[in-house]
């Protein structure tokens, strides 16, 4: 990659457990997937940033408006990369899903720092087949619903809900 950073083998794994909609079981029973995570650059590597996930509990996408949630996780002033698993329907098909690339770089981060992640973003997201989208997002405005909806009509798709909720 042009700025030298590579990808732990745990954010591989981590991408491909999300792509194919892995769940783990809890000790109650109840099944768990990730809906969410965050990313960042430790060194020279791009790792899972600890404690930075949403997790979707037995399938429901209802339950808390994962959106707002990833929103929440998001550094003030630093840049992130994330993995979003989008669930929405279209006119012409019941239910989609996308995971979504997102490179986070707020107005409030440092220039060396956006330069990093804006080096290593091609070289990064190359390292995981099947991204439908990759968005750079710069304020927390951008990641809210009818923003998102935009852009995933972006595609020429007509949506009727985005994380079960009616658009």
């Amino acid at each position: 990659m042009a700025s030298g950073v590579t990808v732990d083998d745990k954010v591989i794994h981590l991408y491909n457990d999300m792509k194919q909609g892995k769940f783990t079981e809890t000790a109650d029973g109840k099944k768990i997937r990730k809906k969410a995570v965050l990313l960042r650059i430790d060194g020279e590597k791009v790792v899972v940033d600890p404690n930075k996930e949403i997790l979707s509990v037995d399938g429901d996408e209802e339950h808390e408006d994962p959106l707002k949630r990833l929103v929440d996780l998001l550094p003030e002033k630093g840049c992130r990369y994330a993995f979003y698993d989008a669930a929405y329907e279209t006119e012409d098909t019941k239910k989609c899903k996308a995971i979504i690339f997102i490179m986070w770089a707020p107005d409030t981060c440092g220039v060396k720092e956006k330069m990093l992640y804006a080096s290593s973003q091609d070289g990064v997201k190359k390292k995981f087949e099947g991204i439908r989208q990759v968005w750079q997002v710069n304020g927390r405005d951008e990641l809210d619903c009818s923003s998102v909806a935009d852009k995933l009509r972006g595609h020429g798709s007509c949506l009727k809900t985005l994380e079960g909720r009616k658009l």
